[in-house]
């Protein structure tokens, strides 16, 4: 099992959705986890807000899925994933530069909305291109996500020597990857 595993992670179109799936937490549980630290810290609001922040992105995720599934009916999830990555590639630099409190979270909703289903379409490629091997795909979750704990301490670093201000500016990193792996599956 784990050298068939290690043989279909080499598999290009294996290796671009795993990796994919890597860079897509950023903008989702890794942008989750750093959330009222970043209204508190950057921000300056009361923890109050800032777990409003948080309620804001938690509670805005349903409505997305939804809206999702209506999308998904006229267009592909590809097609989708590409418009909604470049629609947070522009959303996220104004989320994080824009000074007012309440046109964040109103930011900070959008990016809720255009980010739905991007680990599920993610997921739903990689099991298109693995099939029959629902166990290795999962296998390969549970790798990713000892990996992906490393990735909120490396952020941790950066924002301890440059603040968190910087240290957010590399959550785009993953609508980037997005828009880039994404590119490379029409080719």
């Amino acid at each position: 099992g784990i050298s068939r595993a290690i043989s279909s992670a080499k598999e290009p179109k294996v290796l671009r959705w795993i990796v994919l799936l890597f860079f897509s937490d950023f903008m989702l549980d890794i942008l989750h986890g750093f959330l009222a630290l970043y209204f508190v810290d950057v921000a300056k609001t009361t923890t109050n807000k800032a777990a409003f922040a948080v309620l804001v992105w938690t509670l805005i995720g349903l409505p997305g899925d939804f809206f999702l599934i209506l999308l998904l009916k006229r267009f592909s999830g590809l097609a989708y994933l590409k418009v909604s990555a470049l629609v947070v590639l522009i959303l996220f630099p104004m989320f994080l530069l824009i000074p007012s409190v309440a046109i964040k979270l109103v930011i900070l909703g959008l990016l809720g909305i255009f980010n739905a289903g991007w680990y599920a379409i993610l997921k739903a490629q990689l099991y298109q291109n693995m099939p029959g091997q629902r166990g290795t795909v999962m296998a390969f979750g549970s790798l990713l996500s000892l990996i992906q704990c490393f990735i909120p301490l490396a952020l941790g670093f950066i924002a301890e020597i440059f603040g968190l201000s910087i240290a957010m500016w590399f959550l785009l990193l993953g609508p980037l990857a997005l828009i880039v792996g994404l590119y490379k599956v029409e080719k």
